[in-house]
Order: structure tokens, then C-alpha cells, then sequence
């Protein structure tokens, strides 16, 4: 293959979508990743000729047989793999600590801390095995891997936690050219934040819309970080719509 290859979680929406397909754009073949395989194919259809560079792969990245076999397709099938988007992930509806059932809290960390960590391993596996050796891995975390909103303490607990893994991860990756970094994204126009156009709860119990940015602020963000040499790495940026609620949450 002579284009460099990635692989996008949470592929069939929303900003892993939107990033499959700037990376697309971009010369790149795409693993897609993702539970739902019509909604892989949907993406790799909105690419048009650069559908031929996609790989849709049904996986649930919160099982990690599953992600491991994810992986071996991709090493199959392109050889090597360049990136890797960590992007998948979930939350909860607004609830204090104790209507948290066990079920909804094991599932969240499913999705956005034991999922990351999965991805992020195996693309260390294959990355530290391949030459020339190296690439890089791009975490998803969130404003609220800083700063929380009330009512999200399973989704704010493990975007901290990603912050965990981007730090060491980081550190770990030097031996082997592998560059690790987290894009922290706020209030990006997708499914997931639809409901901050009627208003959700914010931190003095009032109730208010947010403003959200277009997915092409975060796309592009997200391209900058992708396109370094691997001797560069932003370790952590933040790109947020100007006018929402983060410092303070105020």
C-alpha cells in the first residue's frame, strides 16, 4: 500500500466519522471501526472514489477479543498501521452518583476507558513490530477530562482516565517512535450534543442551550495532529465552540 494507514473508532458517526473521512480525503486508508456495520458502510459510501481505501470492521471496542481481531484484519489486510484514532465512546443522562446503576457504570467504562486501552495496546503491538518501526495514536477526551459537568461523574471519571492513558502512553511510545497525543473536543455539532440546542443542565441547576461548532473546526484540529512527522507530537490541544460553558462551567 502506499498510502499511510488508520484506524477510526466509533467510525459510523458523529466525529469519527467526520475524521475518517478528512483523513480520507487526505490520501489515507481508513480501517473503519465501529458495533454497527450498516453504519461503517454509510461512511465509507459518503467518501464516494475514496471508498476503495476503507475497510469497515464490525467491533465492539469494549470486548477485547474482538478488538484484537480487529487489529490482525488491519495487519492482514494493509501490512502495517500509521494511526490510530481512539474515538469511541459514550455517557450517561444526567443523574447524581447514586442513581448510577452498576450495569450503566461498567458500561461506560466499557466504552471509553477499557476500549481506549484495548485499541491503544494492540496498536502498540502492532506499531512496535512493524517497519519502519512507529506511528502514532490520537485519544478522543473531552472538556470534561478537565472539567465536569454535573450529573456525569461515569463519563467525567473515565475522560480523566484517558488523560492518564495519553500521558503514559505517551511516555512509553518514545523507545519505539510511537507519538501519542489527546484532542479534547467541546460542544461539536453531532448526535451526541443534539440536546444542547434545547438546553441541558448546567453547574447553578439552571437549565440553558449551548452553542456547538461545525464538525469541519474539529476535522481540521484533528488533521493538524495527524499529518506531523512523528519526531512532533501535540500532546494535548483543545478545540471548543468560543462561546460555551467550560471554565468554571460558568
Amino acid at each position: 500500500m502506499t498510502s499511510k494507514i488508520a484506524l477510526v473508532t466509533g467510525a459510523g458517526s458523529g466525529i469519527g466519522r467526520a475524521c475518517a473521512l478528512g483523513l480520507l480525503q487526505d490520501g489515507w486508508s481508513v480501517a473503519l471501526v465501529g458495533r454497527r456495520l450498516e453504519a461503517l458502510q454509510e461512511t465509507a459510501a459518503l467518501a464516494g472514489d475514496a471508498a476503495a481505501r476503507t475497510l469497515p470492521l464490525p467491533c465492539d471496542v469494549g470486548r477485547d477479543e474482538q478488538v484484537a481481531a480487529a487489529f490482525d484484519t488491519v495487519k492482514a489486510t494493509f501490512g502495517r498501521l500509521d494511526l490510530l484514532f481512539n474515538n469511541a465512546g459514550g455517557g450517561l443522562q444526567a443523574k447524581t452518583p447514586d442513581l448510577v446503576t452498576p450495569e450503566e457504570w461498567r458500561r461506560i467504562v466499557d466504552a471509553n476507558l477499557n476500549g481506549s486501552f484495548y485499541c491503544l495496546s494492540n496498536a502498540f503491538r502492532l506499531m512496535k513490530a512493524q517497519s519502519p518501526m512507529g506511528g502514532r495514536i490520537i485519544n478522543n477526551g473531552s472538556i470534561s477530562a478537565y472539567t465536569p459537568r454535573p450529573g456525569s461523574i461515569a463519563y467525567t471519571a473515565t475522560k480523566h482516565a484517558v488523560s492518564g492513558l495519553t500521558k503514559t502512553a505517551a511516555l512509553d511510545g518514545r523507545p519505539f517512535d510511537i507519538a501519542v497525543g489527546q484532542i479534547d473536543i467541546g460542544n461539536a455539532a453531532s448526535e451526541m450534543t443534539a440536546r444542547m440546542v434545547d438546553g441541558v443542565l448546567q453547574a447553578d441547576g439552571s437549565t440553558k442551550p449551548e452553542p456547538r461548532m461545525d464538525l469541519s473546526a474539529v476535522v481540521d484540529t484533528f488533521m493538524t495532529m495527524a499529518r506531523l512527522p512523528l519526531s512532533a507530537n501535540i500532546l494535548f490541544t483543545t478545540v471548543m465552540a468560543t462561546k460555551m460553558p467550560y471554565a468554571g462551567r460558568g
